[in-house]
Order: structure tokens, then C-alpha cells, then sequence
């Protein structure tokens, strides 16, 4: 039967280049999940875009001298760069600063204040008496009440996570001046999310499907009580207040990017020239999945599914399967003091799938995951060279040297082959079931240790040793070993694209692995193998010292 998948993104702000952190959290997971449904057959959307009118944006550029706008072109062009190179299989990306997201953010504002949800009240607001103006909450920074980080922002702390205003900070100052802010009265326009309270603890307590680190997070704070938040600032960047008498405000940000999920869907649509084909990705009975990181949780299964409940007529989130952190060599990633590693640095250097592999099978699912350059030349020249890159070019060369490039026809098969027959299809059902339940690091571990289990075989069956009695005698070998790599080529397909579309086209077979989908193509006996050649190259010991001593040097640049 075939599926409806919405599968919707974080939106990366337009600050600064993408990280791998930011691939961990949530960019490589939503394409592993959108590649292997589209391979099933499934109806798949994936949109994501660059927010550009975070305050992250407005800091940035009033550091630099420059113009939000000049700063968001550099990040957009870089963002869509990066997708490319890395093979980040986008339906759409887009941006929230075209017009028909702003037309959407307008209706969905609108629509809840007519209806009550959305109302006008006066808010405290920390303002910097030395810049004479109000502070959008990214400008003030100070220590979080909740679990001491000295470096939390007046909307959230990264550490635990809670979201949080200006005025709960202790010790608070302004970003841009260092200033004491003052706290001071503004008028603006709340979101009734108390009304919601009961409706979201009804709906969120029987998601157990849920990962058990994102269904406790939102419960306990349901059950804390939600209070209403204010969704207007006072800014000059960003979607304006469809109201009169607010020219000189903002929509907020947590209010506004959300709304990308759908504004994206329906650019999308027009785009496909029907307008309102996007209304079967957000009615029943499509399924809808928000890929974030964890400190976008409460924005996802509490604000986005209020706003949803509030408007009326669009499905809830069927899953949020959010990641955990990944750290850097045992510490935080800090874009601030530089201890990173930028994305368009590793792809200038490296190959997408490598890395794609190497975050895949330590996945931070449901606890932080380290990334280290020591265990990614482990993992590239132990795994994906010597285990799965062999194993596929020993079987490939050996039929291009014996058999002329063509499949040999095989004998019968002995209680050996039939067991690695049996094992592959299992591990492919295995993989299948994984990756419907969002678990991709169990999946790339079966199929490795498939992998793994194939090059036991040819080390028992030895047809480098049984040719000498004749092509026939190794037959039945070589083409287990072919029907093997090429199951695996299917269920690594959504974790290594670039390398699985390289070795369908060694196997000889039509089109592109996406087009075979999602299902075991045994090779035909006679039919004509591609030129066999490496699917990964081996990395030498001293990259590490070499990427160690290079983020070294650049801390605090």
C-alpha cells in the first residue's frame, strides 16, 4: 500500500555555515528517511529552508556592518551548496523570506485572532538603555535559572533546554554592548497556548511510538502547565504584524518558522502547477514527521501542534523523531569560539558518503554521540573500506578476470548459499523495519554485519581456489557473492547514495538504484558487469593529526 509521507526539516538559520552538528541533528536522518520511502514507492515531500529572520541574522549582521539581507544571501547560497555536495535529497528548500510564506504566516496569524487564540496584552521586554532600543530575546545573554548555564539566550538554553524570557536570566546583558538591560512595558499579540493544555496531554500521552527522550520532554512540561507567549517583537527584520498599528513589529520567529512547514508544502504545490496539491500531505491519511534537534522539541510537539490544533483541518505530527547532541572530540561544538567543523571544509576534502556512514552507525538517537577524527579513519578504512568496499570489488573483479564481466551462470545451491540467501533477505526485511521506525543506526549495523557475513563466504567457498577445476566450479560462488553486494547496494541505497548508485551501475543493471527500489535485484546470469573500481578510498593515520592540529589552530578565530 502506498504511503503519504510529509517529512518537514529544521530551518537552519542564515548566521553561519552549516556544521556537522547540525547534519547529526537532524538534516542526514530526514534524507536517509525520505530516500528509502521514495525507494518503497511512497507519495514523499521534504521541505526544509533557510530561516532568515532569526535574530541570529540581525546580530550577525549588525557585528559585521552589513545588511541582514547581505548576510543571508552568503548562508542560503552556501546551505544549498552544502545539500547538493552532500546529497541532502530536498523536494523543496526555500527560504521564509519569499511572499508566499508571508502570505501564509498572514492567514495563520489572522485566522487564530479571530478566533480568540492569538490576543493584544502588554509584555515585559528587556530594553538596552545605552543602544536606546528594545532587545529581540537572541540579544540578551546570562545565566539560566533552571540549570546554571552561564551562557543561556533569552528564548532557550542550549544546556537543558528549557525555553525560556529574557527577565528569567540572572545576570543578564546585552549582546551587543554589554549593558545591563532594563526591563520595560511593549505592546503585542500572545498566543493562547494554555487553551491548549489539555488538548496537547491528551494527544501526546498515547504517542508511545515516540522516542521516549521527546514524548517524557513534552509530557512533563504539559504537565507543568503551558503559559501563553507572546509571538510579536519588537523588530524591523523579519514578516510584518498584518495589523494596523504594529507597523514597527514583527512576527516572532518561533512563530513564524514553523509556519515554513506549510508555507513550503504550498509553494511546492504551485510549483507543480496545482496549487492545491498540497492539501494530501497535510490530511488524513498522510503522515507527518518533524526531523529536529532536541532543542527544538517543545517548538514541534507543543507550539507547531497548538497552532495546528487552533487553525483546524491539518494533521498533528505523527512523529518527532528528534536527535541528541553531537560533541566534537569530547567537547561542545561552539560556532562562538570556532571548535567546529564546518561542513563545506570537510566537503572540499572528503567524500559525502564517508561521513554520511560515519554518523549514520553512531546516530545520537537517544544520547549524545562524539564525533573524532581517530574513529572516523576507523570506521571509513575498517568498515566501509575493508569490509563493505572489498567485499564488493574481490566479487567484481573476479568476474571481470574469469568470466569476462559477465554473471556466470550458477550450479546448485548448498546449504552455505542457501543460509546467506536466507540471511540477506532477512537483513533487508531488518532494515526495512528499522528505518520505518526511524531507527538508522540499527539499520546500517545490519547491513554491515550482511556485509561482514558475505565476506565469511567467499572465505569459506574460496573461488579463487576452485577456479583452478574450471569456471563451473566457482560459479555458484561468485554469483552468491554478486546477488549479496547488490542486496546491499538496496538497503545502503538511503544512507550511501552516491557509492550505492556507483556500484548499480557496476553491477550492470538499468537506470538508477533510486528507480529499482526498494527490493533485492538478483543479477541475471549472462548479464554484463560495469568497470569495476573502488567505492571508497583508504584514508592515511595522518589525516588525524592533521584535522586535530588545523581545529587547533583555528579556536577563537
Amino acid at each position: 500500500m502506498v504511503e503519504t509521507v510529509f517529512i518537514g526539516v529544521a530551518w537552519p538559520y542564515a548566521n553561519g555555515p552549516l556544521h556537522l552538528g547540525h547534519v547529526a541533528g537532524c538534516f542526514l536522518a530526514a534524507d536517509i528517511f525520505a530516500r528509502y520511502h521514495r525507494a518503497k514507492g511512497d507519495r514523499v515531500l521534504m521541505v526544509s529552508g533557510t530561516d532568515q529572520h532569526g535574530t541570529p541574522i540581525t546580530l550577525r549582521a549588525e557585528l559585521e556592518k552589513r545588511t541582514p539581507q547581505e548576510v543571508v544571501a552568503e548562508f542560503h547560497a552556501s546551505f544549498q551548496d552544502c545539500w547538493r555536495r552532500l546529497g541532502i535529497s530536498w523536494d523543496l528548500y526555500t527560504s521564509t523570506g519569499t511572499p508566499n510564506h508571508a502570505r501564509v504566516v498572514h492567514d495563520l496569524f489572522l485566522t487564530l485572532l479571530e478566533r480568540g487564540y492569538i490576543y493584544p496584552g502588554a509584555m515585559p521586554l528587556a530594553y538596552c538603555p545605552k543602544e536606546a532600543r528594545f532587545l529581540p530575546d537572541r540579544y540578551v545573554e546570562g545565566t539560566c535559572p533552571h540549570c546554571g548555564y552561564n551562557q543561556a539566550r533569552g528564548d532557550q538554553c542550549d544546556k537543558c533546554g528549557r525555553t525560556l524570557n529574557p527577565e528569567d536570566l540572572r545576570e543578564s546583558h546585552c549582546k551587543l554592548c554589554g549593558a545591563t538591560p532594563e526591563t520595560r512595558q511593549s505592546r503585542h499579540f500572545f498566543l493562547r497556548l494554555s487553551a491548549f493544555n489539555q488538548k496537547l496531554l491528551d494527544w501526546v500521552r498515547p504517542q508511545t511510538h515516540w522516542r521516549p527522550n521527546v514524548h517524557n520532554f513534552t509530557q512533563r512540561y504539559l504537565e507543568q502547565g503551558l503559559q501563553d507567549r507572546a509571538i510579536t517583537r519588537d523588530l524591523e527584520w523579519g514578516v510584518a504584524v498584518p495589523v494596523s498599528g504594529y507597523e514597527n513589529k514583527r512576527i516572532y520567529v518561533w512563530f513564524e518558522a514553523v509556519t515554513g512547514y506549510l508555507s513550503a508544502t504550498q509553494e511546492w504545490a504551485q510549483r507543480q502547477g496545482d496549487p492545491e496539491a498540497w492539501r494530501q500531505f497535510w490530511e488524513p491519511p498522510a503522515r507527518s514527521y518533524y526531523f529536529i534537534g532536541k532543542d527544538n522539541i517543545p517548538f514541534h510537539t507543543l507550539i507547531w501542534p497548538a497552532m495546528l490544533m487552533a487553525y483546524g483541518g491539518l494533521a498533528l505530527p505523527h512523529d518527532v523523531p528528534a536527535n541528541e547532541f553531537l560533541t566534537l572530540e569530547g567537547r561542545q561544538f561552539s560556532t562562538s569560539r570556532n571548535w567546529a567543523i564546518w561542513l563545506p571544509d570537510y566537503l572540499n576534502r572528503y567524500d559525502p558518503d564517508p561521513l554520511r556512514y560515519y554518523l549514520s552507525a553512531g546516530m545520537p538517537e537517544t544520547s549524545d554521540a562524539d564525533f573524532t577524527w581517530s574513529e572516523f579513519l576507523r570506521r571509513n578504512n575498517d568498515e566501509l573500506v575493508a569490509t563493505y568496499g572489498n567485499l564488493a570489488q574481490r566479487v567484481l573483479t573476479f568476474t571481470q578476470r574469469h568470466y569476462q564481466g559477465q554473471v556466470p551462470e550458477p550450479g546448485p545451491f548448498d546449504d552455505t548459499s542457501q543460509r546467506l540467501f536466507a540471511r540477506a533477505q532477512e537483513s533487508l526485511d531488518a532494515v526495512d523495519r528499522h528505518l520505518a521506525q526511524c531507527h538508522f543506526r540499527d539499520g546500517v549495523r545490519e547491513a554491515m554485519a550482511l556485509a561482514q557475513e558475505a565476506n565469511r563466504y567467499l572465505e569459506e567457498t574460496a573461488p579463487w581456489r576452485a577456479i583452478a577445476g574450471g569456471p563451473q566450479a566457482a560459479a555458484t560462488s561468485v554469483y552468491v557473492g554478486l546477488s549479496v553486494v547488490s542486496c546491499l547496494k538496496t538497503m545502503l541505497y538511503p544512507y550511501l547514495p552516491f557509492s550505492s548508485e556507483e556500484l548499480h551501475q557496476q553491477l550492470g543493471f538499468p537506470g538508477t538504484v533510486h528507480e529499482a527500489g526498494w527490493r533485492w535485484q538478483r543479477p541475471s546470469p549472462g548479464q554484463r558487469l560495469g568497470e569495476p573500481h573502488h567505492l571508497f578510498r583508504k584514508l592515511d593515520d595522518t589525516i588525524v593529526e592533521a584535522e586535530l592540529g588545523r581545529m587547533a589552530a583555528s579556536v577563537g578565530r
